[in-house]
């Protein structure tokens, strides 16, 4: 099953489920987590319903660059980690 972790700075406003699923995409992995903890969304998804712009998210070591969709494939043991991204100069 896929692991879906999120990063610690998320915990500072919501609970942050670490999720293993069955789910072959991105998206229906989120929305496990979801499930779990439906104020989690908000901080994730944007209200079309794309990663938001502090959100970063890697699969397996790579970073997913399309922010909408999606629908990027997870295999049965992937890893997924997603991210608070930080800014600043």
């Amino acid at each position: 099953m896929a692991k879906l972790t999120f990063t610690q700075q998320l915990s500072r406003f919501t609970e942050v489920p670490e999720v293993e699923t069955a789910a072959d995409n991105l998206r229906d992995a989120l929305e496990a987590a979801f499930q779990l903890n439906p104020t989690l969304r908000a901080y994730i998804l944007d209200e079309q319903g794309d990663l938001r712009f502090h959100v970063v998210v890697f699969i397996d070591g790579r970073r997913v660059m399309q922010r909408s969709g999606l629908r990027d494939a997870l295999g049965a043991n992937s890893q997924v980690h997603v991210l608070q991204a930080l800014s600043g100069g």
